[in-house]
């Protein structure tokens, strides 16, 4: 965008493409809200995947990270694992708590947030997701995790174009 603007060039496709995905971001952090009862004050929100994308460590015009701002300015907690962020230094996410297992980012949150398509969360123990996670509540913005297997354990459960 800066580069047609500095040229004098009106680039309305692009703004129109920006202003969807905005929206989009803000359709998620709703879900999110939504299961988390409405407010996200005082809720613990677990998120899997900070990176642009998976297999890769680049957390620049990360989707997740503009999610996560979201939640952090109405008051949640945000405890998240990405198998390529080692810690929270970047200062991009600051006001999060990073940490090294996918499993501990869940203990006592009450929604879990998908937002990086890593294909491990895949294949993760979802019985033990239930007896870790505080509320069995799972927004899937990447429509990666088993909703039906979710579901069958308590789970409720939200994807992207899906429920």
């Amino acid at each position: 965008m800066r580069i047609a603007e500095n040229s004098g060039y009106q680039f309305g496709l692009l703004r129109q493409v920006i202003a969807v995905n905005e929206e989009q971001f803000g359709r998620v952090a709703n879900k999110i809200t939504r299961f988390a009862g409405g407010r996200l004050e005082g809720k613990t929100i677990a998120v899997w995947g900070l990176t642009f994308k998976a297999r890769t460590d680049d957390l620049r015009d990360s989707p997740a990270i503009n999610i996560i701002n979201r939640l952090l300015e109405v008051g949640a907690t945000v405890r998240a694992y990405d198998p390529a962020v080692l810690d929270g230094r970047d200062p991009r996410l600051e006001g999060v708590e990073v940490v090294t297992d996918p499993y501990e980012a869940v203990t006592g949150a009450d929604v879990l947030a998908v937002l990086t398509e890593w294909p491990e969360f895949a294949e993760m123990d979802l019985a033990k997701v239930a007896d870790l996670i505080g509320t069995k509540a799972v927004v899937d913005g990447r429509n990666l995790l088993d909703g039906p297997a979710l579901k069958a354990l308590g789970f409720a459960y939200d994807g992207i174009g899906r429920s």
